[in-house]
């Protein structure tokens, strides 16, 4: 799979919040005892991403900084290695996501990753397998990943990344060692999508007791869903081998298109939920406003005035609904039901 969202060039020293995950690993490495599964659990799925290609990269590093018994325990970053490995191009670093429609791994993808697997690398020290998103294994892919996760060949390592812990199946999880990465689920928001949040704060803060108003609302929500999709569409697109290669077979091609259009629908539900959190956290901040909470312990210290103006219109117990609001329609949104009414009838139901 030729896409890979998060590829900035990291080592371990890039996790400074994820310190016990970080020397857990590097103990390790330094005494040659890596499990043969791992299974990073966390709120930020492009973390346990970043996490998981380090870790690939210090296995696999040609110049690695070395531990006090001379094994590698962080990557150099730079050697041809290291960049292969960051631009998605080692051929013995695997990376599965879901692709189907329906966003879920297959079962295709899982016996393409285990033969793959069961090659002797090409090069390298390790052979790795990183599964994005495996609480979307569906039954069939799920089940037939089990033996080789069991039994893995030798100097191989499988990276299974999930951010719901609760729908990893046990059969799953008991084969794997769980790394779990501290923080609250908060989400991080660049300075884009926090003045978009502030545009619909404001928005929300202006009076709501007309459907058009809350029309008006669920537009803003609309168009910027529109932005994020038309941008991840621009962005994957260009990184596609499409854009490079003209002259290929009929079947490669079809190929590249079904991997671009499930990429841009994966990568566009992912950002879709986390504008969704972000409407959530600052709901949060709405909730803690009407109780009256110091202001440390707000998301968004920088929308209070919006917040404050919500605030004064509604009570403790429908600022808490409104947070189960927010919470049903990303339930809604994992499901089928189509987007646009999931959010018409939420944005219809919060009390504002």
């Amino acid at each position: 799979m030729w896409f890979i969202r998060y590829n900035r060039a990291m080592s371990f020293a890039d996790f400074p919040e994820q310190q016990h995950v970080v020397r857990l690993l590097q103990r390790s490495l330094e005494r040659s005892r890596l499990a043969h599964a791992y299974l990073f659990a966390g709120s930020q799925l492009d973390e346990l991403e970043a996490m998981a290609q380090t870790l690939a990269k210090t296995l696999n590093c040609s110049q690695p900084r070395l531990g006090p018994s001379g094994n590698g325990v962080d990557s150099c970053d730079r050697c041809a290695s290291c960049r292969k490995i960051d631009d998605a191009l080692h051929p013995d670093v695997h990376w599965v996501r879901p692709e189907s429609r329906l966003r879920v791994v297959t079962i295709d993808q899982v016996r393409d990753l285990m033969k793959e697997v069961h090659l002797k690398p090409t090069g390298a020290q390790f052979k790795v397998a990183i599964v994005v998103s495996a609480d979307r294994l569906n039954v069939q892919a799920s089940n037939a990943f089990l033996k080789t996760l069991e039994e893995p060949p030798p100097r191989s390592i499988l990276i299974l990344l999930t951010t719901e812990l609760q729908r990893i199946p046990d059969t799953t999880f008991s084969r794997c060692l769980r790394l779990s990465f501290s923080g609250a689920a908060r989400p991080r928001l660049d300075e884009e999508q926090i003045a978009w949040l502030t545009t619909f704060g404001e928005t929300a803060a202006g009076e709501q007791k007309s459907l058009l108003s809350r029309y008006r609302l669920l537009g803003t929500l609309m168009t910027r869903l529109a932005q994020t999709k038309a941008g991840i569409e621009r962005a994957l697109t260009s990184r596609s081998p499409l854009e490079r290669y003209d002259d290929v077979e009929p079947a490669l091609r079809e190929k590249w298109e079904d991997e671009l259009a499930a990429a841009i629908e994966a990568e566009y539900r992912r950002q879709r939920a986390d504008l969704v959190a972000g409407l959530q956290w600052w709901s949060r901040d709405v909730w803690l406003q009407t109780l009256t909470m110091p202001s440390d312990l707000f998301c968004f210290p920088r929308l209070k005035r919006a917040v404050e103006a919500v605030a004064k219109r509604v009570s403790p117990a429908e600022a808490l609904e409104n947070l189960q609001v927010f919470e049903q329609v990303q339930r809604l949104l994992h499901t089928n039901v189509q987007e646009a009414l999931a959010l018409e009838v939420g944005l219809l139901k919060l009390k504002l």
